[in-house]
């Protein structure tokens, strides 16, 4: 079977197919099989193969806070202004390019410019994020995310306090009609989007909830909350507004810098199947200190 594969995909080492094989990325007639098996005329083949890194990608030193690694994932805390991946707008700066910089060995994503890369969070979305090292835990773990079996949950301060203190979100998304980059509920012609909310803390005009997204729709948490009429702070693309200092002292208006500049939404847990053991793993990322100054701020001057 790897003889024959790597026959076929010459670009990819017969020992990155074997591995790959080896992880269950390949079934011949529906099953799994082991590089050993031998194909017959008339089989069928149904195959995963990671792209190859792209020479593009340019290792950068930046600075990674590593909640933990071992030989097969590194989780992280995805600090805020931060692109996931290269594009045309951002080639530099992001974090394929620091992990590329950590690990020159990192595996590459499923699509253009990822390497090691199963999922992404916004550019100004902090907290947890998982990157695999090696080719059979990108299959494994990027499968988990396909099937929706990994768990995420999220923590956002938002104008206003919801009247249910939970509540299920369920409101199809798809692209805006007239803004590029922006989304908005599209009922009829959008895609299934489930967002699961609980109000953790509330204060005069504001509420930390947690959120959990059954589905991954892109800007989901963003326009769903707007959605409601409870958007997160900050959030211009879709209705929130910076928060200043004097205002949530009451006071006049004074000339200061916003608390937070970044929309405040944090990835707060993960909580996949670890791609060797198989055992359930949950990894927590703390609060970013700008997110946090804002909370303490609440709880000082907003408490209800």
């Amino acid at each position: 079977m790897d003889k024959y594969l790597h026959g076929r995909f010459s670009n990819f080492s017969r020992a990155m197919i074997q591995r790959q094989i080896g992880a269950g990325g390949v079934k011949v007639n529906g099953k799994i099989v082991k590089p050993s098996f031998k194909l017959s005329p008339g089989d069928t083949i149904d195959l995963t193969l990671p792209q190859l890194p792209s020479k593009e990608i340019e290792p950068e030193d930046i600075p990674l806070n590593i909640i933990y690694e071992d030989e097969d994932i590194i989780v992280l805390n995805k600090q805020a202004d931060m692109v996931v991946h290269p594009a045309r707008s951002n080639t530099h700066g992001t974090l394929v390019n620091a992990l590329a910089f950590y690990a020159d060995k990192l595996s590459s994503g499923l699509g253009e410019f990822r390497p090691g890369i199963v999922h992404r969070l916004d550019k100004d979305t902090t907290g947890v994020m998982v990157a695999t090292k090696n080719e059979g835990a990108q299959w494994r773990i990027a499968k988990q995310f396909e099937r929706r079996q990994v768990d995420k949950s999220y923590l956002a301060i938002v104008h206003g306090v919801p009247e249910l203190t939970a509540d299920r979100i369920s409101a199809p998304l798809g692209m805006h009609p007239r803004v590029r980059e922006k989304y908005a509920i599209r009922p009829g012609i959008g895609k299934e989007s489930i967002t699961f909310y609980e109000v953790v803390e509330s204060f005069r005009g504001f509420s930390l909830l947690k959120l959990t997204p059954k589905t991954g729709r892109t800007h989901q948490i963003r326009v769903h909350l707007s959605y409601i009429k409870h958007p997160i702070v900050a959030d211009d693309m879709y209705g929130g507004k910076l928060v200043y200092p004097w205002q949530l002292k009451d006071a006049e208006t004074a000339v200061e810098e916003p608390i937070i500049s970044r929309f405040a939404l944090h990835a707060s847990t993960l909580e996949f199947k670890h791609p060797t053991t198989e055992k359930v793993v949950k990894f927590e990322a703390p609060l970013h200190e700008d997110m946090q100054n804002l909370l303490d701020m609440l709880r000082k001057y907003r408490k209800s």
